[in-house]
């Protein structure tokens, strides 16, 4: 399975757009479906749609910094448990 970058997906989803899909994926090399795939996220995720591989979409009333800001408390979650456990000893 040949995997394509966040880049190249948006830039294949904007060709389409503008020539569509049809043409787009013939000039492009991607298969039909797959382009048709990446349009469909687009149009569910909004610009998280193409953030990468193993990732969760981010949802379209998420900021990127509400996003990070879960990150890092989950990361800060984890810290306070480190070190609750190191006071035990």
């Amino acid at each position: 399975m040949k995997r394509y970058d966040k880049v190249f997906k948006e830039e294949a989803v904007r060709l389409s757009d503008e020539i569509g899909p049809k043409k787009a994926a013939e000039q492009l090399g991607v298969a039909y479906y797959t382009l048709q795939e990446w349009r469909k996220r687009r149009t569910l995720h909004g610009d998280g749609a193409h953030i990468g591989s193993g990732r969760a979409y981010a949802s379209a009333d998420k900021t990127a910094r509400e996003i990070e800001l879960e990150r890092e408390i989950g990361e800060l979650r984890r810290a306070n448990e480190i070190l609750k456990d190191a006071l035990g000893f």
